[in-house]
């Protein structure tokens, strides 16, 4: 079928050239033939009419001239393919190793390890080829909102997403967007979905990002919390719940999670790792290195690039707003003997307010420090006179079991090791994080009074 179809070209070529080829022709008389034959159309191989031009008719008549009908014939076309055969079976090997990958990623994973792929269409073909063109989770495809914030810090979106097990442990991402930009605002693994780790991302994201106008989150216990309407009303933020049974305007977020475990998480279970610090660690590079980086589908702008605009970096709020934003409150009323009770606790107050509803103002992970207000003035604080537990109730910690990793190519440990360069010289926001980490409250590296002045990192 080849070889006939090359005889056809050959064929057309060789009648339009036969009488401009003739050897008794002056130049002067086939330069004005092979003039004449580029203005006109013909009909070609396929039945469309097609114009060629005087350059192409000249090289033509060389080549019969040189090398008869054989030279006019198109040279056959390659029929293997152009990428290697080995290449093309570590696609398939990594498919296989991790379904959840997509023929897109598997072209990030094998440029990162080799420094060439071939492109992820191609990549795709094979696993059509192969029986490997099916999602490896078999589910249907969401659809999500077109709904979009005029401009930065205008509405983020918080969500959690399950994520894989460390060392029999659940762990869980809390992230915040940006719904302009689609830059991940805020982010952090923990051990649990409460309030506590919520806290954890949402400070994160504060002291970096900025301040939103609006914070719309689902009905979870976590974000229905009266702990995050505390902080959002400190901070001047409008808090607004999806709602039940119906998540609309989170379907940015979502497709967001949908990229997580379609390019990070299926790298993790495929490498596996250590404890929810490396998890952190490993997250945080991908973002900075490679989500946020990538030129977004619908944006057509790295979501980065897109949230700083100008250039200009956000207003950030200050640490002594942030720490207050990040306390907790509870109501007591203040009995005879001018005291108080507190998870357990009991603690003497001024004996005017006696008979009076206080608000009591604590750090969840020191209950051995209580300010009293009350009518929204601060009364002083509160003197220990029982006390027998010193964190919160909820302030427990997560513990933390090592884990070995797996086989395969450590895509995520080679974005780790480019994104740890990068730190030497801009902001490094693992360590940015480090606000009160709830599945560490031990780690010398928090710095226990004062939160991290927010930046954005170049």
């Amino acid at each position: 079928m080849e070889d006939e179809r090359r005889r056809e070209v050959g064929l057309f070529r060789y009648a339009l050239i036969r009488e401009a080829a003739d050897v008794a022709l002056r130049p002067s008389e086939r330069g004005m033939l092979v003039r004449q034959l580029s203005l006109r159309d013909h009909v070609g191989v396929d039945g469309r009419r097609v114009r060629v031009s005087r350059a192409t008719l000249d090289r033509w008549i060389r080549a019969w001239q040189t090398g008869g009908f054989a030279a006019l014939l198109p040279a056959p076309r390659p029929t293997g393919p152009r990428t290697t055969p080995e290449l093309l079976a570590l696609a398939e090997q990594l498919k296989r190793e991790a379904p959840g990958r997509t023929a897109a990623h598997i072209r990030e994973v094998l440029d990162a390890h080799t420094g060439g792929a071939p492109s992820a269409r191609t990549i795709q073909r094979h696993f059509v080829r192969v029986g490997l063109n099916r999602r490896g989770d078999a589910a249907v495809p969401r659809v999500f909102g077109r709904f979009q914030a005029d401009q930065r810090n205008d509405l983020w979106t918080g969500d959690a997403l399950h994520g894989p097990p460390v060392a029999g442990r659940k762990t869980y991402l809390f992230a915040v967007i940006d719904d302009y930009s689609r830059a991940l605002t805020g982010y952090r693994w923990g051990l649990a979905e409460d309030t506590l780790r919520l806290e954890a991302a949402l400070h994160n994201a504060l002291a970096a990002r900025g301040v939103p106008k609006v914070l719309y989150v689902d009905n979870g216990a976590a974000f229905a919390s009266k702990q995050l309407a505390r902080a959002c009303a400190v901070l001047g933020v409008r808090l607004t719940h999806s709602p039940p049974g119906q998540p609309a305007g989170r379907g940015k977020i979502e497709r967001i999670f949908a990229t997580v475990r379609g390019q990070f998480l299926v790298e993790i279970a495929a490498r596996g790792v250590a404890d929810l610090a490396e998890l952190n660690r490993l997250f945080t590079s991908w973002v900075e290195r490679v989500y946020h980086r990538r030129a977004h589908r619908e944006t057509g702008q790295p979501p980065l690039e897109r949230f700083l605009g100008d250039g200009d970096p956000p207003a950030v709020p200050s640490p002594a707003l942030l720490r207050e934003a990040f306390l907790w409150s509870e109501t007591r009323s203040v009995s005879k003997t001018a005291t108080v009770a507190l998870h357990g606790n009991r603690y003497e107050v001024d004996a005017a307010l006696v008979g009076c509803v206080v608000e009591l103002v604590f750090d969840p992970f020191d209950l051995t420090h209580v300010e009293v207000r009350y009518a929204g003035r601060s009364m002083g604080v509160a003197t220990p006179h029982v006390l027998g537990r010193r964190v919160h109730p909820h302030a427990v910690a997560g513990v933390e079991v090592g884990e070995v990793a797996r086989t395969g190519i450590d895509y995520l440990g080679l974005i780790d090791a480019a994104h740890d360069q990068r730190d030497q010289r801009t902001i490094n926001y693992h360590d940015l994080a480090r606000h009160n980490d709830p599945d560490n409250p031990d780690d010398p590296d928090d710095d226990d009074g004062g939160d991290p002045v927010g930046a954005v990192a170049p």
